[in-house]
């Protein structure tokens, strides 16, 4: 049951990284699983055994959901982009009574207070951001790409492990989001098909950015350890501000064209949904 509910949380983080305005960082802090990552990746070598235990079951949620489901993910928010939102919004929110109970007991003073604001204000307005038409790349299975793959595998870990930096919307704003996106997807239906010259194709370039985020992952988990080790509250005065800001960032993004009595009803039933999950998944 405990591996069930590690690998649920690790599919949780897995899609928020696929979704513009969903971090996946955020995720973890919500269910209470961020810090022990973070250890976990960052005293792998000392404590081998013990830091698997932690990352496998969560890993292969992560690619169950960035992978396996993206299919889904694609579908839903094409014919239901309010509830899916709502969602994700419930699943942060859910997570707020725990991250606020780490802060208590915490004096607070003005770097606090700036730390908070400054984060806050950081991914409040990076949507805004991606609004500038930037043009979508071409993928092409050449040197320089693979090496912009390999760059962009870094930028993507660094959000997936920052809380409230969403991964998919700096992708998108850098012009990757979509590409990646349907090269992920292709690489699945080539797959089943057994498209060999697909295959080839996907490989080459997913390969560098996978290698990207794993390097990427390790760096910014180091970074993270030694801000928690030497300015804690300061961090997570930040982590508050950037989680806080989040609900925000996402219902920019949400699209409300269609919204109806259905839509509302229905994305407020998947907030309570999110908000339960959260709790649930929190619990140790």
């Amino acid at each position: 049951m405990k591996l069930l509910k590690e690998i649920c949380r690790g599919i949780l983080i897995g899609v928020a990284n696929i979704i513009p305005g969903v971090s996946g960082g955020t995720l973890a802090v919500s269910m209470g699983v961020y810090d022990k990552i973070i250890y976990a990746l960052t005293h792998i070598r000392k404590e081998f055994k013990q830091s698997l235990k932690i990352l496998v079951p969560v890993g292969i949620g992560a690619v169950i959901g960035l992978i396996g489901l993206s299919f889904v993910i694609k579908w839903l928010f094409e014919y239901y982009p309010i509830q899916i939102n709502f969602l994700f919004i419930g699943l942060i929110i859910g997570g707020l009574p725990a991250i606020f109970k780490r802060m208590e007991g915490e004096k607070k003073g003005l770097s606090h207070g700036i730390a908070f604001l400054f984060m806050f204000a950081l991914v409040v307005l990076l949507p805004l951001l991606g609004s500038s038409t930037a043009s979508e790349v071409i993928l092409t299975a050449d040197p320089l790409m693979m090496g912009k793959m390999f760059l962009i595998g870094i930028i993507a870990a660094a959000t997936m492990v920052v809380p409230g930096v969403s991964g998919s919307m700096i992708l998108l704003i850098l012009g990757f989001y979509q590409p990646i996106l349907r090269e992920i997807t292709q690489f699945m239906i080539n797959l089943a098909t057994l498209n060999l010259s697909g295959l080839t194709h996907g490989i080459l370039l997913l390969t560098p950015m996978a290698v990207g985020i794993i390097a990427g992952v390790v760096i910014i988990a180091k970074i993270i350890e030694y801000l928690f080790e030497h300015f804690e509250a300061i961090t997570f005065a930040g982590i508050g501000g950037l989680i806080l800001g989040s609900p925000i960032a996402i219902l920019y993004e949400a699209n409300f064209d269609h919204f109806n009595l259905f839509s509302g009803v229905t994305g407020l039933a998947a907030l309570a949904v999110g908000c339960v999950c959260a709790y649930y998944l929190g619990e140790d």
